[in-house]
């Protein structure tokens, strides 16, 4: 920010010669923000709103000179263009404080349309600086995909307890647990995209760009995986309450779970480390294929409907995985034992 903010003013005032290019500093620091790690579409929209409002207020003062009224006016043209342009909130914020800024303050003597100028240079500055940035991509994603693997892990975990002492209230903690994990898996998203963008656009990290794809693959089959573990903890809290699964089926599907569980586990520790993805991966994706051949209702004793229709239920969950792990979905599917074939 330091650097973004000084450096914009003094090419700004030692180079175009403009004087107190305040703004130039102004659009550089508020486009990088105080982020540890700011995100190339969040810095490009900053800059992009920076430069607009500057620029709407620069041509408003122009044209109907100063004065409450013309302020009123020029923020709320700001605010309204912004909203049309994009419907992120820090976007209209942006241009509709540049504009009133631009107006309330004294004109520069280098013409209407200097601090305009000034704006550009700050947000290209800020751009710069945010693709040459040595820091690695991949690390908040894959530090997000982590947590939720883990959660996901845990709530697998819940539930395999609950089946075992027959207690429903742990799995709709399970339940809970994984309803609780959209706004990461939302965050997650966000971050994957960043990542893809900054290793697309980046002359230093385009090396990570094929990681940073399948990191956002990696995201979009964990969502998928939590939601199916929300209907799978739903399904056993109604069957624990019924008492629809005898000693022996409870076992089985316990057991099963829990080998789940530690495959999970296996995913979350493959995705925190980037540099050894591969090989954690491949891990992680054996002791899933390995879990998923018990996932037949005769294999695991389910002998009620509620219990099959919970064993069935996993083998969704099973393939989501699977596909987090970098299959396909055919190969995924293949790992599962054939519910037509009698495995009594």
């Amino acid at each position: 920010m330091t650097v973004a903010g000084v450096g914009a003013y003094a090419f700004a005032e030692r180079v175009l010669g403009h004087q107190g290019p305040i703004f130039a500093a102004v659009a550089a620091m508020i486009a990088l923000g105080f982020s540890r790690e700011p995100q190339l579409r969040r810095v490009l929209e900053i800059a992009l709103g920076c430069t607009l409002g500057i620029l709407i207020g620069d041509l408003t003062l122009y044209v109907l000179g100063t004065g409450f009224h013309v302020a009123f006016f020029v923020v709320f043209v700001s605010v309204l263009l912004a909203r049309i342009l994009d419907p992120g909130p820090m976007f209209a914020m942006q241009m509709g404080l540049q504009a009133l800024l631009v107006v309330m303050l004294p004109a520069p003597e280098g013409g209407p349309l200097t601090r305009s100028a000034d704006a550009v240079v700050g947000g290209i500055i800020a751009l710069i600086i945010t693709v040459l940035t040595p820091k690695d991509p991949r690390r908040k994603p894959a530090r997000d995909l982590e947590r939720i693997a883990d959660e996901l892990a845990t709530s697998l975990h819940e539930t395999a307890a609950g089946v075992r002492d027959g207690d429903s209230r742990q799995a709709w903690h399970a339940l809970i647990r994984c309803r609780s994990l959209q706004p990461k898996i939302d965050e997650a998203t966000h971050a994957t995209r960043s990542a893809r963008e900054l290793s697309q656009y980046s002359p230093t990290h385009r090396r990570h760009r094929h990681e940073a794809r399948r990191l956002s693959d990696t995201v979009e089959q964990l969502d998928l995986a939590v939601r199916s573990m929300r209907i799978v903890s739903r399904r056993t809290t109604s069957m624990l309450d019924h008492g629809a699964i005898d000693s022996e089926g409870a076992m089985g599907l316990s057991a099963a779970l829990d080998e789940v569980a530690e495959a999970t586990t296996m995913l979350s520790q493959a995705v925190a480390d980037p540099g050894a993805q591969t090989s954690r991966m491949t891990s992680a994706q054996n002791a899933l294929g390995a879990a998923a051949a018990s996932f037949h209702p005769q294999k695991l004793g389910a002998v009620t409907f509620e219990a099959e229709t919970v064993v069935l239920l996993m083998r969704s969950l099973v393939i989501d995985l699977l596909e987090a792990t970098g299959l396909s979905h055919d190969d995924a599917t293949l790992y599962l034992p054939d519910l037509h074939t009698d495995h009594r």
